[in-house]
């Protein structure tokens, strides 16, 4: 079976990197750099591979979040997916690309359990055919301190969560990926205890700029960039970008996250882009956007600090993080 699954946050467009320089190798490496780890983005590509032909998605509608509320040009797509953490295709920056070719996403099914009044195995094109697919432009900001704007394809988590009807005592969404050795030669290592989890609180899977993403630049979304289905949470970009996802689950306790189970001390559990709190090997006060030589302060909340801070009123956000 086929599987058919102006605010704070305002920047200036005069700090991108012309398209025209990332098609040319050398101006690219000449102008790029990755903050803290001293990569040019130019020199990222890897010898070619299978080629993986992205398709179209048909009927996509605009959202509210487009390129005029981002106030700025999109990043070009070549090292958006080229340049991955996944994981469970190698903890290489360029893994991904290279090892996700041949994987499987096609049927693809979502389980989902709990706390819900609808609790079964959703086939992903049937979990997706009630809402029309639109694209969101979101300034997404990852750990390592670089950033960059990205046209997401996808449905608002808040459509499934109402769909699947959540219980009073649902205080949680539990996410995991896919676990599988065959195809995915990362999770032959014990890199960390697969598989990967992922979680929100309830407010913020409802917040509307939470996405479940199946695609990018208007198209399906690329096997290394987390096919068939992500979740998109662009104020926690970086942290909470769980990928390839298999399974949901609504509860009333907080869930155990991947990242927060190997290193405790460096990703709690709100995972918030906040430039006040220090990742333990580097500083999150500054960014650089792919294509920039200079970087940025970063803004609380990567920007969306309108959108969402209420719902943190009142928290430590140092403390908790």
């Amino acid at each position: 079976m086929l599987i058919k699954v102006k605010k704070a946050s305002d920047a200036k467009s005069s700090e991108i990197t012309p398209h025209s320089v990332y098609l040319d190798r050398r101006k690219f490496l000449a102008t790029a750099a990755i903050a803290g780890a001293g990569v040019a983005f130019g020199a990222i590509a890897p010898p070619a591979f299978a080629a993986m032909t992205p398709q179209m998605l048909p009927g996509v509608q605009k959202s509210k979040w487009t390129l005029d509320s981002v106030g700025e040009k999109m990043t070009d797509k070549d090292p958006v997916t080229k340049y991955n953490n996944f994981y469970e295709f190698g903890t290489g920056k360029t893994d991904p690309y290279k090892n996700a070719t041949k994987f499987k996403t096609k049927p693809w099914t979502l389980a989902i359990d709990g706390a819900v009044e609808k609790p079964g195995q959703y086939n992903l094109e049937d979990l997706l055919k009630p809402h029309a697919l639109e694209e969101r432009v979101y300034r997404m900001r990852c750990v390592e301190a670089w950033s960059m704007v990205i046209p997401w394809v996808g449905i608002s988590l808040a459509d499934v969560v109402k769909r699947v009807g959540i219980k009073s005592d649902a205080k949680y969404v539990a996410f995991e990926t896919l676990n599988d050795p065959k195809q995915m030669p990362g999770v032959r290592r014990p890199v960390l205890n697969w598989p990967y989890k992922e979680g929100l609180r309830i407010d913020e899977a409802m917040n509307p700029l939470s996405l479940l993403a199946v695609g990018l630049y208007g198209e399906e979304m690329p096997n290394q960039n987390g096919a068939p289905i992500r979740l998109v949470v662009p104020w926690k970009y970086g942290f909470k970008s769980i990928k390839s996802i298999v399974k949901m689950t609504f509860q009333a306790t907080m869930p155990a996250t991947a990242w927060n189970e190997s290193a405790p001390q460096e990703y709690g559990f709100y995972s918030n882009v906040n430039p006040t709190v220090n990742h333990r090997r580097w500083s999150q006060a500054k960014e650089r956007r792919i294509g920039d030589f200079l970087k940025r302060p970063t803004k609380m909340f990567n920007g969306y600090e309108e959108e969402v801070g209420q719902m943190y009123a009142g928290m430590d956000l140092r403390k908790l993080y």
